[in-house]
């Protein structure tokens, strides 16, 4: 009981210091499925390990450099990930460009063939399927549990996260997106 009233204080915390990780006030943003959106109090580096391409080519999230980017780990076989992923495909038709990137990475065991039919099953043609073949950008940038999805400042740096699926082509999280491009 001590543990998640620590943990409680600590996730309320971090809320309330969301303006320093990305240098504006966001927490008017956080409503709707955005209020479970954690903003970091300090940037957090992201990891600079390689994953696979769907070319079988290694790429990093320093790809992404100069861009905001929503980065989602994601699996084949998560359930919540099936209803997530469509959402995610249509805030990168929204807002994708060269400020701001969907980028989408399949977590552990995911052989190529299976993503291929898991995006054409539900639909999504425009979201990179890369691959963190042992889960080690996972590990390293703490992702335990799927979907996770953090944000990405131009700088590489993790300044939120937000942990279970969510509704990414809501008017919230188009608000929210929008204002943190307008930020810079």
């Amino acid at each position: 009981m001590i543990r998640k009233l620590r943990l409680g204080v600590l996730y309320l915390a971090a809320g309330l210091c969301a303006n320093a990780a990305v240098g504006q006030d966001l927490s008017g943003y956080l409503t709707g499925e955005m209020r479970g959106l954690v903003l970091h109090e300090a940037p957090v580096a992201a990891s600079s390990l390689p994953y696979l391409r769907e070319d079988e080519t290694e790429g990093a999230l320093a790809d992404y450099a100069g861009r905001h980017v929503v980065l989602n780990f994601w699996a084949t076989w998560c359930a919540p990930c099936r209803e997530e992923m469509p959402s995610l495909q249509n805030l990168q038709t929204a807002l994708g460009g060269e400020d701001f990137a969907v980028v989408t990475l399949a977590t552990g065991r995911n052989p190529p063939q299976a993503i291929r039919r898991f995006f054409e099953e539900i639909g999504v043609e425009t979201l990179p399927q890369h691959r963190d073949i042992n889960q080690q950008i996972a590990r390293e940038m703490g992702v335990f549990g799927l979907p996770i999805t953090v944000i990405l400042n131009p700088q590489g740096q993790e300044i939120a996260r937000l942990r279970g699926d969510a509704h990414w082509d809501s008017p919230e999280a188009i608000a929210l997106i929008e204002a943190l491009l307008a930020g810079g």
